[in-house]
């Protein structure tokens, strides 16, 4: 059997595209690189892809979907996670998220992995984020 060897995207529902694609490209620093309505569906997709072309984020806004707030505690995603190569790299992550005014955790260590830091932020739906910094 072949195996897995990398997440090809993650698609997360928000509750509207237009909001939520410039900060993903903003904050993040993504670039859109597909978008597709299907207006029949009431089905709007974004693709925003990392500048090394790793991964995707697909935002997808459905007309007629839920709008309750992301609550991590309900089944289903509780949070992304990125990865960034060192502690400096992490820091600079917090310095953009204030230069953007996102509210966020300073980076603080790990439960899980001892030596790594991470710090924990929200999009605008309330999707938690977070960058992880791995030990050295």
């Amino acid at each position: 059997m072949s195996i897995l060897t990398s997440v090809h995207h993650l698609a997360l529902t928000v509750t509207d595209v237009d909001r939520s694609v410039p900060w993903y490209v903003r904050v993040l620093g993504l670039a859109e690189v597909s978008r597709r309505e299907e207006p029949d569906r009431g089905l709007r997709k974004v693709m925003l892809r990392a500048p090394d072309g790793g991964f995707a984020v697909v935002l997808v806004q459905h007309e007629h979907g839920e709008r309750s707030p992301f609550d991590e505690r309900r089944t289903g995603l509780d949070h992304i996670a990125f990865t960034v190569r060192s502690r400096s790299e992490l820091a600079q992550w917090e310095e953009r998220l204030a230069g953007y005014s996102v509210t966020y955790t300073p980076a603080t260590p790990s439960r899980a992995v001892p030596g790594a830091e991470v710090v924990v932020f929200r999009d605008p739906d309330g999707i938690q984020l977070e960058v992880w910094a791995d030990p050295a």
